[in-house]
């Protein structure tokens, strides 16, 4: 099938291009065991940009890809956040992104293998129509079945399922690893059963929380954290202006408070989180990219006793001395994750949210006239808005 789609290759110059090109459809399966099925055709509607593409590109330029692309092939067609419309089925869907020759594909172990569509060997959802695994294709909230037009609203918060789902993984990790570190010693301060105990640390683990940084996967996390945890303490940190719409957003929205710490040393950081909190943090979440979060949460002594570093930053490294380390008992969790299950809690939030405030648009032709000009100089310049996504096909959405 050909269709015209934005892509990947190698080359140092030009490593994302837009073209016609053919599309193959092999089998793949969902999950380990299950049977080997036909990807039904879908079309692309709506389509969100993610950090992973500009990765991606920058993997082209050294010339690193080709491990990404679809056996048989040398080029990989990108995007993996968005809505497609199933012309067999009359309905939207989201992609579930993660599948293979695993029992638990975002979880997968040595002896198992995955795909992710638009990421890693399998074509994803910047072209004029693909092939998906009809296991993989979710369905939207019941209250939108039978629709033909996407209300463009709706679009923009579904664009978020995958990273949302993220978070919604994250802070069930939180949640089993928190309730596993404190029990005992809410068993021990209150005199109760273990069963009472867990329970209660399930809560007390997010009394005082640290969110380092202000992208997407942060308030995601913080969402996550107030919806279920409504007396929790969560301090948003990062170097953003009071006055930025991210920020009112926090404050608004997620009911969180904010610090802005443009100008401030490390040390100045970590006094101000202390004075917020006054005493320590019992959780740390970094999302800034940055590896002043771990110097804050260790060096700095930020992240109290029995305290979760859960670590959502692609690059940082993070050290730690082991002798406080371990007197104080810390737990670093660092997993990208979400199963299918996730994915479709997230579809459900995000139709009722207001996440699609934090969207703006390019256009389809300016992106598709030169996509690399586009990401380099819009899409990710540090005047780009939270989220970039791109109406691709206008026939199904309803502005």
């Amino acid at each position: 099938m050909k269709v015209n789609a934005t892509y990947f290759i190698n080359d140092e110059k030009k490593p994302l291009r837009y073209g016609e090109m053919n599309i193959i459809n092999p089998k793949r399966q969902r999950l380990r065991g299950e049977e080997l099925r036909e990807g039904v055709e879908a079309v692309p509607v709506f389509c969100g940009f993610c950090g992973t593409d500009f990765e991606l590109m920058h993997m082209g330029q050294r010339n690193e890809l080709d491990g990404k692309f679809p056996a048989g092939e040398k080029r990989l067609i990108n995007g993996h956040e968005g809505v497609v419309w199933v012309p067999s089925q009359n309905r939207f869907a989201i992609v579930l992104i993660r599948g293979g020759d695993s029992f638990d594909p975002t979880r997968f172990t040595e002896d198992e293998d995955y795909f992710e569509y638009g990421c890693d060997r399998a074509d994803g959802l910047f072209c004029d129509s693909n092939f998906f695994n009809p296991d993989m294709l979710l369905r939207l909230p019941k209250e939108y079945d039978g629709i033909t037009k996407l209300p463009l609203t709706l679009a923009k918060r579904l664009v978020f399922s995958d990273p949302y789902a993220c978070a919604i993984f994250q802070h069930e990790r939180m949640t089993d690893i928190g309730s596993a570190q404190n029990f005992r010693v809410i068993m021990a301060r209150d005199k109760c059963s273990e069963a009472e105990a867990r329970e209660k640390a399930k809560d007390e683990t997010f009394d005082k929380t640290v969110i380092y940084g202000l992208g997407t996967t942060g308030l995601f996390i913080g969402d996550q954290i107030r919806r279920n945890h409504p007396n929790a303490k969560i301090l948003f940190v990062a170097r953003s202006g009071d006055d930025s719409q991210k920020v009112r957003f926090v404050k608004e929205v997620l009911k969180s408070d904010y610090l802005s710490v443009a100008g401030m040393s490390e040390d100045e950081i970590a006094a101000a989180i202390k004075e917020y909190f006054g005493s320590n943090a019992g959780v740390f979440v970094g999302t800034s990219g940055n590896e002043v979060e771990s110097r804050i949460a260790f060096e700095k002594g930020v992240l109290g006793c029995n305290g979760i570093y859960d670590s959502f930053s692609l690059g940082p490294k993070i050290t730690f001395d082991t002798m406080p380390f371990g007197f104080k008992n810390h737990v670093i969790l660092s997993s990208i994750n979400f199963t299918q299950k996730h994915m479709e809690e997230a579809i459900e939030i995000l139709a009722k949210s207001r996440f699609d405030e934090l969207v703006e648009l390019i256009d389809k032709d300016e992106f598709t006239a030169d996509p690399m000009d586009a990401y380099i100089n819009k899409i990710y310049s540090k005047a780009a808005p939270l989220k970039t996504a791109v109406i691709w096909n206008k026939e199904y959405v309803e502005v």
